[in-house]
């Protein structure tokens, strides 16, 4: 464990450390990891350099929208699937975990004439659109609906209430740690994505936090890591403090229903 630890942890150290250098200290052999003086002038030369706010507020905003499109759309599929008597819901399901056997980059090409013919190419939509569906989601969801009482759905009904009202009411309340899972999965993801919104968008008023970190890649002939590396800082501390703050709440939905008797 402190191996695979020391292993994982080793480069966000560096990464972290070497954003508070200047460049003469990133070149000095032999190597030292602890700055002479801890030094911010990398992270205000990046901020200088792109519209760092900017892309963050992107990115902030197609991950909340993104991943919450998500969840409520793995939610009322696996729902559907579990709670409502549709022909071939079966043969959906199949269908839904197909999907995940399939790499998404063989879905790039088509999905990238799509958003060109619908002339999304620059915009929120384009990159929000093609990712909503979660079949990770709808999985994980429809596995933890199948462990809970039906007896509780089945009263629901009897006091009238229709299936909306009884996913929201009833059903969510009792699958918070998976909800949490599948949020925080999604968020993550929506978070690093990099190849989709590189490939639609060259607007840097429409770019997010990870594609942004190209633009600074010709700063200097990309000599100058410390600027690069404070943005990579600024992209993977927020996401990772929430990963590191729920944690247990990942665990703990990814195992839900996993233990029986």
């Amino acid at each position: 464990m402190v191996a695979a630890t020391v292993v994982l942890g080793a480069p966000l150290l560096w990464m972290l450390l070497a954003s508070l250098k200047d460049r003469d200290e990133l070149y000095r052999l032999p190597l030292q990891w602890l700055p002479q003086q801890a030094d911010l002038a990398n992270y205000l030369q990046a901020a200088q350099t792109v519209p760092l706010g900017r892309l963050l507020a992107n990115s902030i905003a197609l991950t909340l929208v993104g991943s919450g499109l998500k969840v409520v759309l793995g939610l009322c599929c696996a729902y559907a699937l579990v709670f409502l008597d549709v022909p071939l819901r079966r043969a959906v399901f199949v269908l839904v975990l197909a999907t995940l056997m399939i790499p998404p980059q063989i879905t790039i090409i088509p999905n990238y004439t799509l958003v060109a013919d619908l002339g999304w190419l620059n915009t929120y939509q384009g990159i929000l659109v093609p990712g909503l569906a979660s079949a990770f989601g709808t999985f994980l969801f429809r596995q933890h609906f199948l462990s809970l009482p039906r007896s509780v759905v089945e009263a629901a009904e009897l006091d009238g209430a229709g299936h909306w009202r009884t996913l929201w009411r009833v059903v969510v309340p009792m699958s918070v740690p998976t909800l949490a899972a599948v949020a925080l999965v999604s968020v993550v993801t929506e978070w690093n994505d990099y190849l989709w919104p590189f490939l639609v968008v060259d607007d840097a008023e429409k770019m997010t936090l990870p594609v942004g970190l190209t633009l600074l890649q010709n700063i200097d002939g990309m000599t100058n890591w410390g600027v690069l590396l404070a943005a990579t800082v600024v992209v993977t501390l927020p996401i990772l403090l929430v990963f590191l703050l729920l944690q247990r709440r990942l665990v703990a939905g990814l195992t839900a229903g996993a233990v029986t008797g």
